[in-house]
């Protein structure tokens, strides 16, 4: 379980954080949405200890970001905004280190190496170094260096971003076999059909706060909408809705 507590952060006296708190249960896929500023980045990196809160607490698997952050690491997969691929690596060459890292040695250390491969789909990929590889391929990369130590969480932040057609459809299909093996999964997206197709939850942000917290289905019904994605700009824009649309026509 992912647990956040009453997070606090500003940026130069800004608030982007107001005392947020939400649970993320294990072996479900939640997603985090929230309009461009409303927190959703950061509140992932402070989750994956890349940041620090000025407040609050994120305990992961028990175990508190702040104080153990490298026991938090260890249960931890994370896809970024950022690839981060080392382009005069092979992907062998490059997963291996990311595993070494992790502490895999040996049998146990071939095995993940095998089991990425196979279900990632990267033997045509295996050999080659990344420089040059197209945005599916570097996002099925960074994917296995998240997943090559099988970690019991998964943070993806807008993962299918500049994906296309097969490689979303392959991310996809792991997200949900991984789901239903165990592992909690948490994603950022501004794809409502997508949201709608993976999510056991969703979790909406507006201003630093959340907003909504259900499954999918039960916010529309809660909000009236038809549709996730009005349910979204319900949720996250409020009465600034029809002004922001007229702003968008003008």
């Amino acid at each position: 379980m992912i647990e956040v507590r009453s997070l606090r952060k500003e940026f130069a006296g800004r608030p982007v954080l107001r005392d947020l708190s939400f649970d993320i249960p294990d072996g479900r896929i939640t997603a985090l949405l929230g309009a461009n500023g409303a927190g959703k980045t950061t509140c992932l990196r402070i989750v994956t200890g890349l940041l620090r809160a000025d407040s609050g607490q994120v305990l992961v698997g028990g175990i508190d970001v702040a104080s153990e952050p490298l026991a938090v690491r260890r249960q931890l997969g994370v896809v970024g905004d950022r690839e981060g691929l080392y382009e005069r690596l092979s992907v062998k060459e490059y997963l291996t280190l990311f595993a070494q890292m992790q502490g895999l040695r040996g049998r146990d250390l071939s095995r993940s190496l095998e089991a990425v491969r196979s279900e990632l789909e990267l033997g045509d990929l295996w050999a080659r170094r990344t420089v040059g590889f197209s945005q599916g391929e570097r996002m099925k990369v960074s994917l296995a260096r998240a997943l090559v130590h099988r970690p019991q969480h998964l943070i993806l932040d807008e993962p299918t971003r500049g994906l296309d057609v097969l490689a979303a459809r392959l991310l996809r299909r792991t997200l949900l076999r991984l789901r239903d093996a165990g592992t909690t999964i948490v994603f950022s997206s501004h794809v409502m059909s997508e949201v709608l197709e993976l999510s056991d939850r969703v979790l909406i942000m507006a201003d630093g706060r959340l907003v909504g917290d259900d499954e999918p289905r039960a916010l529309m019904a809660r909000s009236g909408c038809d549709n996730l994605e009005d349910t979204f700009v319900s949720l996250a824009y409020g009465q600034q809705t029809e002004s922001l649309e007229q702003e968008v026509l003008a």
